[in-house]
């Protein structure tokens, strides 16, 4: 019989879970409680009830080569970054060309997930929805979780004193839609994360006086690199990854400190991380510094406690008579619907093998997608993982034992530990996390194979840009305009913005980019050879 599969969320994770059900031959339903498609990409005026919430400003950090399907490029004019009417437009193509929409029941929220009562024999799920104030309970074979951690805001209020007493306006960064309301006035932003950074410098131009608050620092990247190309054309590359995992730590510490200050030195506006080694996720902010330099952007260490119109900063200084405290400090993943302890499975802290399996089920049929986050973009890692999670549902893959997995956790942890700074974050290295996911599908390009089959192919795949099309050429799924795409991904790069022709484009070099990144550990060799 085919295995019917609740597919919870249809932003780009339950797209793709709905594909990857259909590719499986899998029956999926998907609940959707709005009434489109899109999810964290679909602008609505105001701030929805269990719905992830941009403002009207918001542009991709990821460009358009790097974050599409993996078969489905963006158009070619479209521009490199992208404004989100812009990517729902592309999303609302790409659910039509897979003939996806039939497959979702919009404006019906799920309101239970439950184990049956015989789950550890069937694996099977009573899905309880809600629509119009009707309840229905349906059997489901498996369970794909989509609906994003970028939901349930987190306002640590505790953690500022005098905060109760506080007369101005206090809102999160979800609630934040546009800055026309906000002129004149003095408003203090917490937290120098994406959201933070792009509110405040927004704001900059309007507001009287702005300023951010940081506990921490971050590095603040630009989305124009190296030479003018989008920044994870340049950054996100097969080499640069093989070079980082195997240079000596010190080496390779440097060498990402380097990366980071080469736009400005983020020590001389207040912004350098306190451990600036470690790989958090990083701010993409073309416009911030330029901010701080104009004076109406100032970044301020954390705050030590409130007054009834100030604040009070932990340097002794004081922002008084702020209108507004906008609280930039993320969000906490929940999934109400379902028991908690199935997704934290030990001490409170989310436990998922590969950050998608929860390790302890009797049976692997349930999936959270889209919760890993890393440099690279959403789209092309979810679309991996729920082909992934549709093989094992179907059970051509099968999973390792549950000590396997919670030993493969823990390693993890120890990674993400010194990586990251701390072992429970969802963070995740791009290419390693992706070359993983596809190894257990067959769909990982083998670097060397190509080197000798198709060496045009290999040196676009390991010298360039790792875009998603890499991981449709070979394999389940295999697409059979992926080389093509990958050998003219750069095309698509320059067109919009070669509006005005005064010359040859100018694609990147291999050449020079390989001389640039041999010469850092050829350098310390020759250090190395000069002093023994």
């Amino acid at each position: 019989m085919v295995r019917r599969v609740a597919i919870i969320g249809a932003g780009v994770s339950g797209l793709a879970s709905i594909r990857s059900c259909l590719e499986e031959g899998l029956e999926p339903t998907c609940f959707e409680r709005s009434n489109d498609i899109g999810g964290l990409w679909k602008f609505s005026n105001h701030a929805e009830e269990g719905r992830a919430s941009i403002y009207k400003s918001v542009f991709t950090n990821s460009s358009k080569e790097m974050m599409c399907f993996p078969d489905v490029p963006f158009p070619d004019d479209f521009p490199n970054f992208i404004y989100h009417g812009k990517l729902q437009e592309y999303i609302t193509a790409f659910a039509r060309e897979k003939d996806l929409l039939k497959y979702i029941q919009f404006e019906r929220l799920v309101t239970s997930v439950t184990k049956r009562c015989d789950f550890s024999v069937t694996g099977q799920w009573d899905i309880t929805t809600e629509k119009d104030g009707k309840k229905e309970s349906t059997i489901f074979d498996a369970v794909m979780i989509c609906s994003g951690h970028h939901v349930y805001p987190n306002i640590p209020k505790e953690s500022f004193p005098g905060l109760k007493d506080f007369k101005g306006q206090c809102l999160h960064s979800r609630d934040y839609k546009e800055p026309g309301i906000w002129k004149g006035k003095r408003v203090l932003v917490i937290g120098l994360g994406n959201s933070g950074c792009d509110i405040a410098a927004e704001l900059s131009h309007t507001a009287e006086q702005v300023m951010i608050s940081s506990r921490s620092g971050s590095w603040v990247m630009s989305r124009v690199w190296d030479d003018g190309y989008p920044w994870d054309m340049v950054f996100i590359t097969r080499f640069q990854t093989l070079l980082k995992n195997n240079l000596p730590t010190a080496v390779s510490d440097w060498w990402y400190v380097k990366q980071m200050n080469a736009r400005f030195k983020h020590e001389n506006y207040g912004l350098m991380p306190l451990n600036g080694t470690l790989r958090k996720e990083p701010v993409f902010n073309d416009e911030l510094p330029a901010r701080i330099l104009c004076g109406t952007v100032s970044i301020k260490p954390n705050v030590k406690k409130f007054t009834k119109t100030a604040a009070i900063f932990e340097d002794g200084t004081m922002f008084e008579a702020i209108d507004c405290v906008i609280f930039a400090t993320g969000y906490g993943y929940a999934y109400p619907f379902l028991d908690e302890s199935i997704i934290r499975s030990r001490n409170n802290v989310v436990t998922l093998f590969k950050g998608i399996f929860p390790p302890q089920l009797e049976k692997s049929t349930l999936a959270v997608i889209g919760l890993v986050q890393s440099l690279g973009a959403a789209i092309p890692t979810t679309d991996l993982q729920a082909r992934w999670a549709a093989q094992v549902i179907k059970g051509t893959c099968v999973l390792p034992s549950v000590k396997d997995m919670m030993d493969d956790i823990d390693k993890k942890m120890g990674k993400k530990r010194k990586l990251f700074g701390k072992s429970e974050t969802i963070q995740t290295d791009y290419i390693d996390y992706m070359d993983e996911l596809a190894s257990f599908i067959g769909a990982k390009p083998n670097i060397p194979w190509l080197f000798l089959t198709d060496p045009k192919l290999a040196v676009e795949v390991f010298f360039g840009p790792c875009s998603p099309y890499q991981f449709r050429l070979v394999g389940p799924g295999k697409w059979s305009g992926a080389r093509n795409a990958i050998l003219t991904q750069w095309d698509r790069t320059l067109k919009p913005t070669s509006t005005r022709i005064v010359g040859d484009l100018q694609k990147p070099s291999v050449c020079f980019h390989l001389f640039k990144f041999l010469a850092i550990p050829i350098l310390f060799i020759a250090l190395f050879l000069m002093l023994i």
